[in-house]
């Protein structure tokens, strides 16, 4: 039990420091860390790692698409533990991204920002390739990296999670 308060404030603690540290736009592990905390602890954590989220934002500054990033997280979180094999993880880290990607955009989209209609929606994503191909890039290296210190026969830090998702 100890084990695991210890590595969910180290979800905590990292999704809060990547936040903060200079980065690439949208180059941060709170995809993979939001997929990996509700697979490892439960759909109980999500409302803690959408919580570390907000806390992030109230230091950054609220912005008018907090419903749709906060939206896609807890979504991501929601499904997180319906992947339990490797494949699936990974599986499922791509497609946090991809409705990270869709939600965001379609929020960007609805607000007007590019204008209405089809050719704006068009512009609204493909302008926002860029930012997917960070989101994505970045939550793959920090799934691998997850999956290397977590489930790696090399570490095993963490037994019983690895013996309660496989």
């Amino acid at each position: 039990m100890i084990k695991n308060i210890k590595i969910f404030f180290g979800f905590f603690l990292t999704i809060m420091f990547f936040r903060y540290i200079p980065h690439l736009p949208n180059f941060t592990p709170v995809l993979a860390m939001t997929f990996y905390g509700t697979l490892i602890f439960g759909r109980s954590s999500l409302t803690y790692i959408v919580l570390a989220y907000a806390v992030s934002d109230l230091f950054i500054g609220f912005h008018n698409q907090l419903i749709w990033t906060w939206g896609s997280l807890f979504l991501i979180g929601f499904i997180g533990p319906y992947f339990k094999t490797l494949f699936g993880r990974f599986t499922g880290v791509f497609f946090s991204s991809v409705i990270f990607f869709m939600l965001t955009n379609l929020g960007v989209f609805l607000s007007g920002y590019y204008g209405f209609g089809f050719e704006s929606l068009f512009l609204c994503y493909t302008l926002a390739i860029p930012f997917f191909t960070n989101t994505l890039l970045s939550t793959m290296i920090f799934t691998i990296l997850t999956e290397f210190l977590i489930f790696s026969k090399f570490f095993n830090f963490i037994p019983l999670i690895k013996n309660k998702t496989n």
